[in-house]
C-alpha cells in the first residue's frame, strides 16, 4: 500500500515529493522521493494531548460563567450535568466526540477521565470499534489509574497526590497534572511531584520558568479553552524556549475538539513557527503518551492525514506547513490512514 503526494517528513516536516510505502503490519516501510502525479499533502495524524470529552453532553452550557462555576468539583455546572446524565447518554456523547475527532484527523486523545474505574470503562465503551486511541488519564483513585493509561490530577491545590505519583511510577504509567491555570499558587507543588507532563501553565513566574527549564517537563497548552474561561494565555514563546510543548483542546463543553482550530488560533496569537505548532499537534503529544506514531518516517505506525492540496482552500499555497497550520480544515481532508487499516477512511 502506498500514498503519494507532498510528504511532510520527519520532525522538521520537510516537504518532499514522493510516496509513502506502508507494509502489511500498518507501518511505514519506506519514503521514496520521486516525481508523482497529484496534489495531496501527507502528514502525521494529530494527537490531541489534553481533552475532557466526558462533558460532551454539555456543549456550550454555562455561557458567561467563571472557570470555577463551570468545572470546579463537586458542584460546578459540568459536574452537576454529569451526575444527572445516564451512563448511556455519557457514553453516546463521548462516542460522538471521538467520531468527530477521528473525522477531523486525530489519531489519539489523552483524556483526563472523571469517574474512577467506571469512568475508564465508559471511555472504553465509547471508543469500541472506532479507529482512534482514546487514552484514559484517570482521576479519582489509584485503581482507576491501573484500569486506564495513566493518572490525570486536577491540581496540586486540591490534594497532595503523592500516593498517586508513586503508584504511577511503580506501574510505569504517565502522571499529568493541571498547573498554573488560574494563578501560580499550584505550580511549585506540581513541579515537586516530578510529573511526566503539566497542563495549561498560564501564569508562570520567573522562578517557575527556571524550574521548567531545569526539569524539561513537557507542557500541554490549551489556548482556546484558556481564552474562553478568561484565565489568560500562556507565555508560549517563553515556555517553548525552555521545554517541549504539546497542544490540547481541553473541555468539549467549551470548544470543539478540532486540532485544526487549535493550531490556527495559536499560530495567529503567538510568534511560534508553523513547524513548531505542527510538532505540538503531532509528535510532541505522541511522545508524552509513548505512542509509536506522530511522524512520517520509516518504522513508525502509519497514522497519517492526507489533505487535498488542490482544494479550493489550499490550492496555490506556497508553504505547505504554514498552510496546514494556519489554513487547513476538516473539509480539506481526503483521507485518514490508520495503521493496519492502511485503506484508511476516504472522504471523497
Amino acid at each position: 500500500m502506498e500514498r503519494t503526494g507532498t510528504i511532510l517528513r520527519g520532525r522538521e516536516f520537510e516537504p518532499v515529493e514522493g510516496r509513502v510505502v506502508i507494509d502489511d503490519d500498518g507501518r511505514i516501510e519506506a519514503i521514496e522521493e520521486t516525481a508523482v502525479d497529484g496534489d495531496d499533502v501527507i502528514l502525521p495524524a494529530f494527537v490531541n494531548a489534553h481533552t475532557h470529552i466526558g462533558d460532551s453532553i454539555a456543549k456550550e452550557a454555562g455561557g458567561g460563567l467563571s472557570l470555577e462555576e463551570l468545572v470546579a468539583p463537586p458542584d460546578g455546572l459540568k459536574h452537576r450535568l454529569l451526575r444527572a446524565a445516564s451512563r448511556d447518554e455519557l457514553v453516546s456523547g463521548m462516542k460522538r466526540s471521538l467520531q468527530y475527532m477521528r473525522e477531523a484527523g486525530t489519531a489519539a486523545c489523552l483524556d483526563f477521565r472523571e469517574g474512577g474505574v467506571e469512568g475508564v470503562r465508559m471511555l472504553e465503551d465509547a471508543a469500541d470499534g472506532l479507529p482512534i486511541d482514546a487514552l484514559s488519564f484517570a482521576r479519582g483513585s489509584v485503581d482507576a489509574m491501573h484500569a486506564g493509561d495513566g493518572f490525570g490530577a486536577s491540581g496540586a491545590n486540591d490534594a497532595s497526590f503523592d500516593r498517586e505519583r508513586r503508584a504511577t511510577s511503580e506501574a510505569d504509567k504517565p502522571f499529568g497534572i493541571h498547573a498554573g491555570e488560574v494563578d501560580d499558587s499550584d505550580i511549585n507543588p506540581a513541579l515537586d511531584l516530578d510529573p511526566d507532563f503539566l497542563v495549561h501553565m498560564v501564569h508562570p513566574e520567573r522562578v517557575h520558568l527556571e524550574r521548567i527549564a531545569d526539569s524539561e517537563i513537557p507542557i500541554v497548552v490549551c489556548p482556546r479553552s484558556n481564552l474562553v474561561t478568561d484565565v489568560g494565555l500562556s507565555p508560549y514563546d517563553e515556555l517553548s524556549e525552555r521545554t517541549t510543548l504539546a497542544l490540547g483542546t481541553d473541555n468539549v463543553m467549551l470548544n470543539s475538539p478540532s486540532m485544526f482550530r487549535e493550531m490556527e488560533f495559536l499560530a495567529k496569537l503567538s510568534d511560534l513557527p508553523a513547524a513548531e505548532i505542527l510538532r505540538m499537534a503531532t509528535i510532541n503529544g505522541a511522545e508524552i503518551a509513548d505512542l509509536e506514531y506522530g511522524l512520517v518516517e520509516p518504522g513508525r505506525e502509519a497514522r497519517l492525514l492526507v489533505l487535498d492540496g488542490d482544494s479550493n482552500n489550499l490550492v496555490g499555497a506556497r508553504d505547505p506547513v504554514r498552510a496546514v497550520v494556519r489554513r487547513a480544515g476538516v473539509d480539506d481532508i481526503r483521507e485518514v490512514v490508520t495503521g493496519a487499516d492502511a485503506e484508511g477512511e476516504r472522504t471523497e
